[in-house]
């Protein structure tokens, strides 16, 4: 026995209505009634007798008229098992005649044009996968911003923002990057203003230091032999001194951009073996050699004095701390893309934690060392600046047997490839 469900029950209330409405007023007065149910439910109703006749004279599709033959000749609805857009009901009224009442349900759309559910699955996901995609896209890209920033200003570039790159954003992470701006430029500020003050004393020291060698010379004339030591002392302590205000000088104009990068070619072979000749004269005199090993030719473009002082700076570093009897094996490779220079001594090496930080201004290794051996902790400061302006990088690494290797990179950029 088949179920009762709502939907069944009123199509064979309207069918009984119809069939009633058919008996006593005819074909008009059941078109009227089909027009009033469509009209209330919103479906296309006809009435079927057991001619396959429809009794309301409307047109008939040929489903309508195989479902009404089976409903006639078995007694069983149609579409009763699943949500059929055609359901045929058996009708049978108080004078005996049987009819069937048949009713065309709306929204379905032709065969040909119904959706598989995967296809509703596939186009669910699709748009939900792009939505996602992008909502992830608008929240990193900030942080993401942020991050180049940071490295940006980290790598020495304190002229970096993100706050421009946020667009019309108003959230937590446009504060954030508003907060970075601020430090950033606090930071800058704060270093900008010590570079200012490092160089303005380095040219205020300038002055008393000359005035006071033209005040040793004129001891020298006027004082005794006993006073020679003492001012020989004085003299090398000034010269000293002379020496760092220069440094410190040379380091300001390169870490403020003041100096201009002229660049030219020539050959850093013929540079490196007069920079190795020099050195190896001053460190014959304490006992050490420099020797440079296998030369190559190598033309590149670049500011050659700047890179003088750069690879001189590292040599005589490395005559400092080598051992004495022991010499600084310079090597001159150039490969396709960088031209590279190893300088290796003979000493002690560095502590691991240090071999970054000796690149830093006034960085000691060891405070007592450094000031037997004389240096102020910037040859190494001015080196690694000069050898970055040229777009290249110095390394420092200690040598399993011994000692310290230091390496300069610096591209390869002649004339013809500029």
């Amino acid at each position: 026995m088949q179920p009762r469900k709502p939907l069944y029950l009123a199509l064979d209330a309207y069918g009984k209505m119809s069939a009633d409405t058919y008996e006593r007023g005819g074909q008009s007065a059941l078109a009227t009634e089909l027009d009033r149910i469509q009209k209330e439910s919103n479906f296309r109703a006809q009435l079927f007798n057991n001619q396959l006749q429809e009794l309301s004279g409307r047109p008939t599709s040929a489903d309508a008229l195989q479902a009404v033959k089976r409903v006639l000749e078995t007694q069983v609805p149609e579409g009763f098992d699943e949500p059929h857009s055609l359901h045929a009901r058996p009708v049978q009224t108080t004078s005996g005649n049987r009819y069937v009442f048949v009713a065309q349900m709306p929204g379905r759309p032709p065969e040909g044009h119904l959706v598989p559910p995967i296809v509703h699955l596939l186009l669910m996901f699709f748009l939900g996968t792009l939505f996602c995609y992008g909502l992830a896209r608008y929240l990193t890209s900030p942080v993401a911003k942020l991050r180049d920033a940071t490295r940006e200003f980290a790598g020495g570039n304190l002229s970096a923002r993100v706050g421009p790159t946020m667009g019309s954003r108003r959230d937590e992470l446009v504060s954030l990057a508003a907060d970075f701006d601020e430090m950033a430029e606090k930071i800058q500020l704060l270093i900008d203003s010590q570079r200012r003050l490092l160089g303005d004393i380095s040219h205020e020291l300038r002055s008393p230091l000359a005035r006071l060698n033209v005040a040793l010379e004129l001891a020298r004339q006027r004082s005794g032999m006993e006073a020679t030591s003492a001012l020989e002392r004085i003299q090398r302590e000034a010269e000293l001194l002379n020496e760092m205000i220069g440094q410190l000088l040379a380091l300001t104009r390169l870490e403020s951009g003041a100096t201009e990068i002229q660049k030219t070619e020539f050959d850093l072979e013929s540079l490196v073996r007069d920079i190795v000749t020099d050195a190896d004269f001053e460190a014959r005199a304490r006992k050490r050699t420099v020797r440079l090993e296998s030369p190559e030719h190598c033309k590149i473009l670049g500011n050659e004095q700047l890179l003088r002082r750069a690879i001189e700076n590292i040599i005589r570093n490395a005559v400092q701390y080598t051992a004495q009897s022991t010499e600084v094996e310079v090597k001159l490779n150039c490969l396709d893309t960088a031209s590279e220079i190893t300088v290796r001594d003979h000493g002690a090496g560095v502590p691991e934690k240090a071999l970054e930080e000796i690149f830093r201004p006034f960085y000691r290794v060891d405070e007592a060392r450094d000031r037997e051996a004389g240096g102020v902790g910037l040859g190494l400061a001015i080196a690694e600046r000069a050898v970055r302006l040229h777009g290249g990088k110095v390394q420092a690494a200690n040598v399993s047997t011994g000692g310290l290797l230091v390496t300069i990179e610096i591209p390869r950029q002649t004339a013809n490839s500029k």
